[in-house]
């Protein structure tokens, strides 16, 4: 599934949360997509996932597809799990989304088949970063109907951007997209390519 944003922009009630921004997010990439704080990172991964509708320019599928296909993931203020649930309910939440088993042993055999079960009753907010990043994009991409993954900031808790760089490119597969949104920090700090919030990223030949 291909993604096209086109100079979407999103204005709040004290000014631009998103300055206009165009992204292709070709099938089967990872996509990686860098701003400064403050810059517009939930509100891009909201307009991609169609679950919000830019003020500014155009997003391709139709958002009816988008919220279908497209799965923001960790995003602050709008999914990101509850700080104080103990990780096996934040599983077993998202489990029952994918129509999965959720019961309490369902959740605890999931985790011990991934070697994340000593943390079934730790506070999510003190899971380590390294599981809490990698469960929470399996989760997502466990979704049905999942195509394009937005995992958004995890350097606000990751320190180490190599480490969700490659979990997240371990998750691309040819039915699956993922993008990151991080901070230009993070993608200086990575020294990949990366597309910018508030710019035309988008080469005339993908027009």
């Amino acid at each position: 599934m291909e993604v096209h944003a086109r100079r979407v922009g999103v204005t709040g009630p004290h000014g631009p949360l998103l300055e206009p921004t165009s992204l292709l997010v070709p099938p089967g990439e990872l996509v990686l997509v860098a701003g400064d704080p403050g810059a517009g990172h939930t509100a891009l991964a909201l307009v991609l996932s169609g679950r919000m509708r830019p003020g500014t320019g155009e997003v391709s599928p139709t958002a009816a597809e988008l919220r279908r296909r497209v799965v923001p993931v960790d995003s602050p203020g709008v999914d990101e799990p509850e700080p104080a649930l103990p990780l096996a309910a934040v599983v077993g939440e998202e489990l029952a989304l994918n129509g999965a088993p959720s019961g309490r042993k369902a959740v605890a055999d999931w985790l011990v088949e991934r070697g994340a079960d000593r943390h079934l009753g730790t506070r999510f907010e003190r899971v380590p970063a390294q599981v809490r990043c990698s469960l929470l994009l399996e989760l997502a991409a466990g979704r049905p109907d999942a195509r394009v993954l937005v995992l958004d900031s995890p350097d606000r808790y990751h320190g180490d951007p190599a480490g969700w760089l490659d979990l997240a490119r371990a998750r691309v597969t040819p039915e699956l997209s993922v993008v990151v949104l991080c901070t230009t920090a993070s993608a200086a700090l990575l020294d990949v390519p990366a597309a910018r919030i508030g710019a035309d990223n988008v080469t005339e030949e993908a027009r």
